[in-house]
């Protein structure tokens, strides 16, 4: 007969749960039934930093299982319970599985709450939530760094509830933990409020001190690139020096001016330097001036400058001098230029002298200014070569009606000492300005070195104004007429400085 019909042919009762249960341990039923894979408890989040963490209470509702007192399970679990060992075939209780855990926004600590003031011990070490007061200098230590699950070497909170299996009691049914000792046995769970540091007493502010300001670094030179080769032209010192002498001779000279070349001893190059003078002044300018020979004892001058394309002199002017000075303009420069005669280049004028000795009786004072005011009419430059006698009235009518006195000599004792002679006769007659503002003019009658001719510069130069040099040229060593194209160029160069000097107080 089975388990489902009765002795009387008519189906049986279903047999109660219990017996089904009992007969499951009798049989060895609980190894058949399939084991129950045990859930791993929930790792509680990870906690922020210096923050705690607090227990869940919102813990999900404790198993309710039915009891059964004929389950071995349960004897086990009361064996265990009691300091005894499971009976084998006996009834085990299950564990309670954690609650799941539900996040709760964390309350800021506030460390002057007088709740954790309390609470803390004076002689409890620093934790880790409560660092050690620290000097101001100190900088805070930094959290070590760590993977994410490595363990943090802190005490886990398990929100009061032990670890499954581990024999205590479970928690509540209500999900909080108890009240009483909470304080005591989670002391070291909650964390001590930081105590704030002692206050620093305010120092002293140091003396301001005004910025030293560094010198400015100066920047580094740099190398200029090396430019292109190209050729340029550039005048040299000599070549300077004329351009200037040049520009002086080209100016305005504000009115007609005489320059008078004296010295009483004979062969000094008087007519020489007359006739030099007026062909470098008349190059540059290119009109307007003349050379004048107003010796009384048969000059030379005629002779040497101009062409003789008539013989007409200064005894001719004298003859028409009262016609002539009536004319003006134009007509004036025609009928006076057929006395005159001309340079072959055309660059000045020359008045002759009268070769006849006893012509110089007629040349009294008031003719010699009659025809020096009718050349001024006509030329801008006008150099007169004065002759050999001071004494006589022609000399002295030039020398007071000249703008400027020019000292020729030349290197020898005798020469010097007739010039030096001279400026003392025209210091006494009350011409000491144009001593003073006179031009001395040396020239070499020979090539070579000349002894006496730094000797004669220092001293003319504590008398006049300028001391000049013009050197030998041979070109005039014959006596001939001179031509200004036919000297050398140092010559050429020395009559241009020369010549400059006796413009340049005029020039404007």
């Amino acid at each position: 007969m089975d388990g489902t019909e009765t002795g009387w042919g008519r189906p049986a009762e279903p047999a109660p749960r219990w017996r089904a249960l009992l007969d499951r341990a009798r049989h060895g039923g609980r190894g058949e039934e399939p084991e129950e894979t045990p859930q791993q408890p929930e790792t509680p989040p990870q906690q922020q930093w210096n923050q705690q963490q607090q227990p869940n209470r919102g813990s999900a509702a404790v198993d309710r299982r039915p009891f059964n007192p004929l389950d071995p399970r349960q004897a086990a679990f009361d064996g265990r319970q009691q300091g005894q060992q499971p009976q084998p075939g006996g009834f085990e209780r299950r564990a309670p599985e954690p609650p799941a855990e539900r996040a709760v926004p964390q309350r800021p600590i506030n460390p002057l709450d007088p709740r954790w003031q309390r609470g803390r011990e004076p002689e409890q070490q620093h934790s880790f939530f409560e660092p050690a007061p620290r000097t101001p200098q100190q900088q805070p230590a930094q959290p070590p760094a760590r993977e994410y699950g490595a363990p943090t070497g802190y005490p886990q909170q398990n929100n009061g509830y032990p670890p499954p299996g581990n024999g205590y009691q479970p928690p509540p049914a209500n999900g909080y933990a108890p009240p009483a000792g909470a304080y005591g046995a989670q002391a070291a769970a909650y964390p001590q409020a930081p105590v704030a540091p002692p206050p620093v007493p305010p120092q002293a502010a140091p003396p301001q001190v005004a910025p030293v300001r560094q010198p400015a670094a100066q920047p580094a030179p740099v190398s200029p690139a090396p430019a292109a080769a190209r050729i340029e032209w550039r005048q040299s010192r000599t070549e300077d020096g004329m351009d200037r002498a040049v520009s002086i001779m080209r100016r305005k000279l504000g009115k007609p001016r005489v320059l008078a070349f004296a010295n009483p001893k004979g062969g000094v190059h008087k007519t020489t330097a007359t006739v030099l003078a007026a062909a470098t002044i008349g190059s540059v300018r290119g009109r307007g001036v003349l050379a004048w020979d107003d010796n009384e004892l048969r000059g030379t001058l005629g002779l040497r400058a101009g062409s003789a394309r008539h013989a007409r002199t200064i005894k001719h002017l004298l003859a028409d001098l009262m016609r002539i000075e009536s004319l003006h303009g134009d007509a004036l420069l025609q009928e006076l230029d057929a006395y005159l005669r001309h340079a072959s280049d055309g660059s000045y004028d020359v008045l002759a002298g009268e070769e006849n000795p006893r012509f110089a009786q007629r040349l009294d004072q008031g003719t010699v200014r009659r025809v020096m005011d009718l050349l001024r009419r006509t030329h801008d430059v006008i150099c007169v070569d004065t002759g050999n006698n001071v004494e006589s009235v022609n000399w002295q009518t030039v020398m007071r009606s000249a703008d400027q006195l020019v000292i020729t000599t030349v290197p020898r004792e005798d020469a010097a000492f007739t010039a030096d002679w001279m400026l003392d006769v025209l210091e006494e007659s009350g011409m000491g300005d144009m001593v003073s503002n006179a031009v001395t003019l040396i020239s070499c009658p020979s090539a070579g070195h000349l002894p006496l001719l730094e000797d004669f510069k220092k001293h003319f130069a504590t008398r006049t104004r300028a001391v000049a040099v013009v050197p030998y040229d041979p070109a005039l060593e014959v006596g001939s007429s001179i031509e200004y194209g036919d000297l050398q160029q140092e010559t050429r160069q020395a009559w241009l400085r020369a010549a400059s000097t006796m413009l340049e107080p005029f020039a404007e």
